[in-house]
């Protein structure tokens, strides 16, 4: 393997580059030591040019225990569609349990999200990648003009490296819009969330996730009682790091 490498260069010299040249990029320097996260929304898109790219592609998914029916449905969709193993990663049930007995199954509309994310998405992947060298995710500058309008290529993960084991995170469909997502989507025919066509853009938990109104921003329908540039569970936390 030929990492590390200058990530200041490298997203530099790639951020005008197509989504299948970043994650060949993130092939020839990691190989299968790249991990693809899914989250059961658009991220199909960048499975499919990484399954593309290289058929042996490790896929995960978490499951935080609130996911809609349909989003469930939709990972087994993309499973069976590509022959692929997605690993999916559960919280750990001591915590999730104690914070539910003290709070009910709720808490996040009186208290924000940040707790319940915290347990149900954040810990599992960490633990994840803390065995991880790199990973690519399905982040779009379009998606939230408060946190995501400036992710690169290629970085450093914020919130998940270390001094000790710095963790790679390849964004190759950072510059695709909505629009050209779907385009793709449906110009190559693939399974997609069928929440979808009920007006649902960004897709979350099911208590934190509504249909957005015509003209709304897709993130609009996302954790809507809170602030809205602080919208981030806690997995690109570094977008919000960065922008304040």
């Amino acid at each position: 393997m030929s990492h590390p490498f200058d990530v200041a260069e490298t997203a530099a010299a790639y951020a005008g580059q197509s989504p299948q040249d970043i994650l060949k990029l993130a092939f020839e320097h990691f190989g299968d030591e790249l991990w693809v996260s899914f989250s059961g929304a658009e991220d199909v898109v960048l499975v499919d040019m990484a399954w593309k790219l290289n058929p042996n592609v490790k896929v995960f998914s978490l499951d935080t225990g609130r996911l809609h029916a349909e989003t469930y449905r939709f990972i087994e969709q993309v499973r069976e569609h590509y022959g692929i193993a997605i690993e999916v990663l559960s919280p750990e049930p001591t915590p999730l349990q104690a914070m539910v007995k003290e709070k009910g199954l709720f808490s996040f509309y009186k208290d924000g999200h940040g707790e319940c994310c915290g347990i149900r998405k954040i810990a599992p992947l960490r633990k994840k990648l803390a065995t991880v060298t790199a990973w690519a995710t399905g982040q779009r500058r379009d998606q939230s003009p408060g946190t995501r309008s400036h992710v690169a290529a290629v970085e450093l993960d914020g919130a998940f490296s270390t001094p000790e084991r710095p963790l790679y995170k390849f964004n190759p469909l950072a510059q695709m819009s909505s629009e050209e997502v779907w385009m793709y989507i449906r110009m190559l025919e693939l399974p997609y969330n069928s929440l979808h066509e009920r007006g649902f853009i960004s897709i979350g938990c099911e208590p934190c996730t509504r249909p957005v109104l015509p003209r709304q921003h897709e993130r609009e329908g996302r954790w809507w009682w809170e602030e809205a540039t602080q919208k981030e569970c806690g997995l690109h936390a570094g977008n919000v790091i960065a922008r304040q």
